[in-house]
């Protein structure tokens, strides 16, 4: 090619093709970046990514303990009553209610299949459907005081859960009940599929229930509206008492469903250990708000969240230490996780 004056200049055909194909390579990466910002990625799967570190240290600390068929069995099956607990919070929670109830629904719900079944010689269905009925009416009154007489969720939760817990005390007697009946461990605790009891794969079933009814149904995406502010939902029309109430009343109805799993896994019911259930459910339900759905209550998250606590505890317990350390892990846990929820709170805020 001449240029002016008579000069020649040579250009590379190469370079030509080679300038184009680096724009292009430039800009698909400024797409894939600006793809995995606007999903979140690294956030809604930064904990699953922990949860495999996790697993990688402890199996490395104690290879011929942990990373065996049976320990993972232990951990996905045997510890499905807390999975169950932390998502029956997420309805209630969703609504922008808290129920501290639920442990004491738990221990009453067991303690109620144990008597009626041990003592009064029910059949374990029959004991079954009372004890998930009086669950049912222990939301039903939660809603009351909560929606009616406008008593903040908190204090009339706390309440609730203490006076349940006093009648788990009398109809007990103060003491363990066991002797359940072999229809129920059986259903719960002795039955495997894939070498892993049947528990965990009602805690999977919820898990999948609770999700559909959140995203895919009218009543779910409305509850979704009154959490995020409930004068807008009922200038909008949406009936927030009636919301609220029924996820208090499901809230405490899938706690009672956590105590039959929990009486059905140890053959009976004690009177107070299922109180230790109560923080590492609000634990697992505040640290899965911040993974798979950021920023909201979600079943899948919690589930993560769920299982990577117990992952920790169970190594921690393999390693020998001390019992308490438990109680740290889990109250650190809920700590970090409220504190990593409002920092993105405030982000997307700030964003808005």
């Amino acid at each position: 090619m001449k240029l002016e004056g008579g000069t020649e200049a040579h250009v590379d055909a190469g370079s030509e093709e080679r300038a184009p194909a680096s724009g292009r390579k430039s800009d698909s990466l400024l797409r894939l970046r600006r793809w995995l910002r606007d999903n979140q990625i690294g956030q809604r799967f930064a904990l699953i990514f922990v949860w495999v570190c996790v697993i990688g240290v402890f199996g490395g600390l104690e290879p011929s303990t942990f990373l065996t068929v049976a320990n993972f069995s232990t951990i996905f099956g045997s510890q499905a009553i807390l999975v169950v607990l932390a998502l029956s919070l997420i309805p209630p929670l969703t609504a922008g209610d808290y129920d501290l109830s639920v442990a004491a629904t738990l221990t009453f719900s067991a303690m109620i299949v144990a008597v009626l079944n041990v003592n009064d010689h029910w059949p374990i269905g029959w004991a079954i459907l009372a004890a998930m009925g009086v669950g049912a009416l222990i939301g039903i009154a939660n809603g009351f005081l909560i929606v009616k007489l406008e008593v903040d969720s908190l204090i009339a939760t706390l309440g609730m859960g203490t006076v349940v817990q006093g009648l788990v005390l009398y109809v007990s007697d103060s003491n363990t009940i066991s002797g359940v009946s072999d229809t129920l461990v059986n259903a719960t605790i002795l039955t495997d599929f894939l070498s892993i009891p049947i528990d965990f794969y009602y805690g999977l079933g919820l898990c999948v229930v609770l999700w559909y009814f959140l995203e895919f149904t009218p009543a779910g995406r409305r509850l979704l509206f009154v959490g995020r502010g409930r004068d807008v939902a009922r200038l909008s029309g949406v009936r927030v008492g009636r919301l609220r109430w029924g996820a208090l009343i499901a809230s405490s109805t899938l706690a009672a469903a956590a105590g039959v799993m929990f009486v059905g896994n140890g053959g009976g019911a004690d009177p107070t250990s299922g109180l230790s259930f109560l923080l590492p459910a609000f634990a697992a339900v505040f640290l899965g708000e911040t993974t798979i759905m950021p920023g909201r209550f979600n079943a899948w998250g919690t589930l993560v969240a769920a299982y990577f606590l117990i992952t920790g505890i169970t190594g921690l317990q393999l390693l020998g230490v001390a019992s308490f350390v438990q109680q740290l892990f889990y109250g650190g846990a809920l700590i970090v996780a409220v504190a990593l929820a409002q920092a993105a709170k405030r982000q997307r805020e700030r964003a808005g």
